[in-house]
């Protein structure tokens, strides 16, 4: 063999297994999970549903759902809402409430704070618990 068809030769092996790894690669990278679709912020509230001064429930926890679900749709046209216990120890005394827990995505805090002053006023608290959690977003339809 001459020297040529030699250096030929070994070009063609080094073109193979370039055009091998390519194709590996690329098979890989179709199998990989899609990306989600956006960076977002999901915020968390965390909303007592006892009177700052008297520590009584304002509402039964049925009324308090729906006050809450008010606010929310007319603040955000959706939301998603979670029922918990909250409780706390002030000093030797231990309090319990009914807490409704709320996610929000696709919005701004400018707007969860716009809904928390409602949520004070209408729920007579000291505040609302929020958590801004970074997350990403996927709407996914199936395979």
């Amino acid at each position: 063999m001459s020297k040529k068809n030699g250096i030929l030769l070994a070009l063609v092996a080094v073109i193979a297994v370039a055009a091998l790894c390519l194709s590996a690669a690329s098979l890989s990278l179709a199998r990989r999970p899609a990306e989600p679709e956006a960076r977002d912020v999901q915020y968390v509230l965390y909303l007592g549903t006892n009177d700052k001064d008297t520590n009584e429930p304002v509402f039964t926890p049925e009324e308090a759902r729906l006050r809450a679900q008010e606010i929310l749709i007319g603040h955000f046209g959706g939301y998603t809402i979670q029922e918990a216990s909250g409780g706390w120890i002030d000093g030797e005394t231990i309090y319990q409430e009914y807490t409704l827990v709320i996610y929000l995505s696709d919005t701004t805090l400018p707007e969860v704070h716009a809904a928390a002053d409602d949520m004070i006023r209408v729920f007579r608290q000291s505040s609302v618990l929020i958590q801004a959690n970074e997350t990403t977003t996927e709407f996914y339809g199936g395979a």
